[in-house]
């Protein structure tokens, strides 16, 4: 399993690999994954700047980034046995509270695509002579650090809030559980370089991630919106 950037899987920049074990049963190896250093960050954040500053994402109507995050939550319900069995090899949880995070993770996704359109400025009362109004618009690139205990829970959380605003994304999940299906994104027609994953430690990674000038927002608890 590699890196997701710029809407491809790519392999790091270094030779070095994650690994993803049945520790709660064998330690057997199931996966090998690819670790992302700070020079795969940086490529996977120019690549979500660049959707940012040139891409459609952020200029599409409101409406219809809603209409493709709610084709991302179908999406990931058609996949939902799928990524249920991935979440419990991932970490280990029941497969019948896997099902049920998937599944609520999918509603998360649909209910902050529900609030694409309804996100608006203010228009204030002053003087008679003059108009004050607000715009609420996207930060640009969003950095996010999923932890390992509910991964694709906190991952679709951060990725749904944040391309709901506009905004691109780069999300480092846990070197405990990295196996993600970024790709599914894909199929609901997310533009290249919107949502990027990389894999990796939080000593390379994560922060290389935190200290990036060209990442103006840095999730790693709950957020809801992303604007300035």
């Amino acid at each position: 399993m590699n890196t997701f950037v710029n809407k491809d899987s790519r392999c790091s920049n270094t030779d070095l690999s994650l690994k993803t074990c049945h520790h709660f049963s064998n330690s057997e190896c199931i996966a090998q994954v690819a670790e992302g250093d700070a020079a795969d960050v940086d490529l996977a954040v120019r690549a979500a700047r660049e959707a940012f500053d040139h891409g459609p994402w952020p200029r599409l109507a409101a409406a219809e980034r809603g209409r493709i995050l709610y084709k991302f939550a179908d999406v990931i319900e058609e996949h939902l046995d799928e990524l249920a069995t991935l979440e419990t090899l991932n970490n280990g949880m029941l497969i019948d509270l896997s099902m049920v995070i998937i599944a609520a993770s999918a509603a998360s996704l649909r209910y902050n695509a529900g609030w694409a359109d309804k996100l608006n400025g203010k228009t204030l009362r002053t003087d008679s002579t003059r108009m004050c109004y607000t715009l609420l618009e996207p930060i640009g690139v969003v950095g996010a650090i999923v932890p390992w205990n509910f991964p694709a829970h906190m991952f679709l959380n951060k990725v749904g809030s944040a391309l709901t605003c506009g905004n691109t994304i780069v999300v480092k999940v846990a070197e405990q559980t990295p196996l993600l299906l970024a790709s599914l994104s894909q199929e609901a027609g997310i533009p290249a370089g919107v949502l990027n994953v990389i894999p990796g430690y939080g000593t390379t990674a994560g922060a290389a991630i935190s200290k990036h000038m060209s990442v103006g927002n840095l999730a790693i608890e709950k957020k809801s919106f992303f604007f300035s």
